[in-house]
């Protein structure tokens, strides 16, 4: 139990470490490295980001074209909605879901980079959003009360998280009954080779990270969410260059044809509170 603990812990601070970099870094900056960030640390901006440009609320100071999908676009948003964001960087996902909520609604970002936090928090304050706040912590034991979501959104996070059984029953914890969820994340099919799956590197860009997509539902599943729905699901195409890192040249076309790396986009449902019978015309 102490390993797993020190090896969560280690991929944590690698994660800190590498979004540190990326925060100070234009999301051009992030585009045009090989990954996504100085030494070829993460995937997703080069690769796996959707565009989120035609959407209502887009800033694009906060967007450093991270995500692999557009969760938001998908979470069923209403006006006076609290909204949860799990990882919420720069605060992309958490200003489009404001431009949804309103003024009446609120918006809470988690995110365990002070640094990402920082820049956020810089946004939101430049755009005089009020309803709008960003908060340090972790994603396996948030810093929020029970039930005080009507939905949680997450871009391409979760796959990030150590323990993934934690953070869907912090899910389930903070939603109200009968709130929902919208998360894009990364899962695979097939195999991994295992150089590419223990890759640290690769770790921090969400690859190495991914489980197998049956067992990511069957975790969800666990989590007490019902009415799951993929309501998005693309094919992930990492470069050959990318690839030859973890790969010998003449591997490349077999791992091809039998894993397949998938960004989807899920969401569930909390039950909601069942009635007590409390009178023959209730029970009737």
């Amino acid at each position: 139990m102490k390993e797993n603990d020190e090896k969560s812990e280690k991929l944590k601070q690698l994660v800190r470490n590498k979004y540190s970099e990326i925060a100070e870094q234009s999301k051009e900056t992030n585009a045009s490295a090989c990954c996504g960030a100085t030494g070829c640390c993460t995937v997703d901006a080069a690769v796996m980001a959707d565009d989120y440009t035609q959407l209502d609320g887009y800033v694009p100071e906060a967007d450093l074209g991270l995500g692999c999908g557009l969760p938001t676009e998908f979470a069923k948003i209403s006006e006076g909605d609290t909204v949860v964001d799990l990882g919420s960087g720069a605060g992309n996902d958490c200003f489009v879901a404001r431009s949804l909520t309103g003024e009446k609604g609120s918006v809470i970002g988690i995110d365990f980079t002070e640094k990402m936090i920082e820049k956020a928090t810089a946004n939101a304050d430049k755009l005089g959003y009020g309803n709008v706040e960003f908060i340090h912590g972790d994603i396996e034991k948030l810093p929020l009360d029970n039930e005080v979501a009507d939905v949680v959104v997450s871009n391409c996070v979760l796959n990030l998280v150590p323990d993934k059984r934690k953070a869907f029953a912090e899910t389930y914890r903070v939603l109200k009954n009968g709130g929902h969820f919208s998360v894009s994340d990364i899962v695979i099919e097939g195999d991994l080779p295992d150089d590419l799956q223990k890759a640290a590197e690769m770790y921090a860009g969400c690859i190495s990270g991914a489980i197998q997509k049956e067992q990511y539902l069957d975790i969800v599943k666990g989590a007490g969410f019902e009415n799951l729905s993929l309501q998005k699901q693309k094919a992930i195409v990492l470069p050959d260059e990318i690839l030859l890192q973890y790969i010998p040249a003449q591997e490349i076309a077999q791992f091809r044809s039998r894993s397949k790396i998938l960004s989807i986009t899920l969401y569930g449902e909390k039950p909601s509170q069942k009635t007590t019978c409390c009178s023959p015309e209730c029970c009737n």
